[in-house]
């Protein structure tokens, strides 16, 4: 199998139960909620998606032939100054596991990475991944429902925090919309927290830094 990969880039993963950590981006092209195209946006199932997952011109894009290849690339990406028994991988999209199999996930491991997976949770995750964040979407059949982390965008319409409290995850957060209204969604997701303490507030501090 072959993987279309938009980018790969070094950074600090920006939100979550993991914020802070020095990690390789991995992010594939294409996801199965919305095309990617401002055009088909009115009339996807994910409609305020904030990323560009289209095409494989990104830093150090492209197509890989194998899981061995991005898998050399993603070893590259973290580089030899680095402690290797740090490595830590974020595979991202678009929805990553329309890509991310048991094949690419023992290439990986092979290389001592421990691997994060972010997804909509439409789609099971392979075994082996070993950070299963998992963001439902309103109107998509969620299928992964367990995971160390469930990170709702908030608010979305029709889609009610406390309906996800009974699954097996181990952490909850709400993470505000990123729009145009977007000050009022932070204060709207700070007065869940407070009033329902099992939901954690999530931000995405590599956009207050300045860093992707």
């Amino acid at each position: 199998m072959s993987y279309a990969v938009k980018e790969i880039f070094l950074t600090l993963q920006g939100e979550g139960g993991q914020i802070g950590r020095t990690s390789v981006f991995c992010r594939f092209t294409g996801c199965n909620l919305w095309s990617g195209q401002e055009a088909d946006r009115k009339d996807a199932v994910c409609q305020f998606c904030d990323t560009n997952f289209v095409g494989m011109d990104g830093e150090n894009g492209g197509r890989f032939p194998d899981a061995q290849s991005l898998a050399n690339a993603i070893e590259a990406c973290w580089g030899t100054i680095r402690d290797p028994k740090q490595r830590f991988v974020v595979f991202t999209g678009g929805e990553p596991l329309l890509q991310l199999d048991k094949v690419l996930i023992e290439a990986i491991k092979q290389k001592g990475f421990y691997i994060a997976v972010e997804t909509n949770g439409t789609l099971p995750v392979p075994q082996g991944v070993d950070w299963i964040c998992v963001s439902p979407k309103a109107g998509a059949e969620l299928i992964q429902i367990s995971g160390d982390e469930l990170k709702l965008i908030y608010p979305q319409e029709g889609l009610d925090p406390h309906r996800f409290t009974s699954l097996d995850f181990t952490t909850f957060r709400l993470q505000p919309k990123d729009d145009m209204n977007k000050t009022e969604h932070i204060k709207k997701a700070i007065k869940y927290c407070q009033e329902h303490p099992l939901w954690h507030l999530s931000l995405q501090t590599h956009k207050l830094i300045g860093i992707p």
